[in-house]
């Protein structure tokens, strides 16, 4: 079984790490960072990131943005410090596909193989290891890195050269945040036109319109569970790279900014850390009107 270092034990991080552990893989993470209880007695915790990418064949990262992983990749106790020809390192963050690949010439020229692998599925799918895995790089690192994939998602896709995956992943974060929009959008009409929206959401399910969103996030909206699964915060960013992505190319996104600037509005209630579900309250603000609010009680959203 493979060496793997792993840096980044959060929300999702930790779900990924367990299940290689529960693969049979040693892990190796970095005690500079928190470690979950579990993990501190199931992995070896060493010094720093350097360390972490001496013990380890390959380095798994798993940071929330791009100057998180130019941190851990080549601070001066980082991952580059700590690397030897043939190793592999997997950047499974969401991050700038620009700058990716400019990591990845970096990484190369020691000799070390580089893939972007950035992941959909958010909590859920980091605890049952049901992601989508999004992966640029050379062939060969693929199939490398391939069974330990395989250990954290189902559908495992191999897009391009490096930054493709990344880009992949942006353009997943799009069509994930404008589905948002519209089952919120549906929710508060049927909500406040009387309806339940619980039922609504459940019709819904078994006709055109169901969805993985109208699933699982449409059913937050309606039970107001919005402790973050994925941080409006953290979406947002992705859509500062869509939207920048898009100025530089010379096209428009004009419902991608509609979504964010939902997002900003939910930000500037306090509900940056809020489940990216809650892109709903913007809305039910401007309406002054809770989605699932009982027919014909006060509007108490303002």
């Amino acid at each position: 079984m493979a060496k793997i270092g792993f840096i980044g034990l959060g929300i999702m991080g930790a779900h990924m790490a367990r299940n290689l552990i529960k693969g049979g893989h040693s892990l190796f993470v970095n005690g500079a960072y928190p470690v979950p209880e579990d993990l501190s007695k199931t992995t070896s915790v060493v010094a720093n990131s350097t360390a972490v990418a001496q013990a380890a064949d390959i380095v798994i990262i798993m940071v929330p943005d791009t100057p998180d992983v130019a941190n851990v990749l080549f601070a001066d106790d980082g991952v580059a410090a700590g690397l030897s020809k043939g190793k592999l390192v997997i950047d499974m963050s969401s991050i700038s596909p620009l700058d990716t690949q400019a990591f990845a010439k970096k990484i190369n020229a020691l000799g070390v193989d580089y893939l972007d692998a950035p992941v959909s599925g958010g909590e859920v799918g980091a605890r049952e290891a049901s992601l989508t895995i999004m992966v640029g790089g050379p062939e060969k690192a693929f199939a490398t890195a391939k069974p330990l994939f395989e250990l954290m998602g189902k559908n495992i896709s191999l897009i391009g050269e490096n930054g493709a995956g990344q880009t992949c992943k942006v353009a997943n974060q799009i069509i994930v945040a404008l589905n948002i929009e519209a089952v919120a959008e549906a929710l508060l009409f049927a909500s406040r036109s009387g309806a339940d929206p619980e039922r609504v959401r459940k019709a819904l399910m078994g006709g055109f319109a169901s969805s993985r969103i109208l699933e699982v996030h449409g059913e937050r909206m309606t039970k107001r569970k919005f402790d973050p699964g994925f941080r409006i915060e953290l979406h947002q960013k992705d859509l500062n790279l869509a939207l920048d992505g898009a100025r530089k190319l010379g096209i428009a996104l004009p419902h991608t900014a509609s979504a964010q600037q939902l997002f900003s509005v939910c930000a500037a209630n306090g509900g940056k850390a809020w489940d990216h579900s809650a892109m709903v309250r913007a809305l039910e603000i401007m309406a002054n009107f809770e989605v699932a609010q009982a027919p014909g009680s006060e509007a108490k959203a303002a």
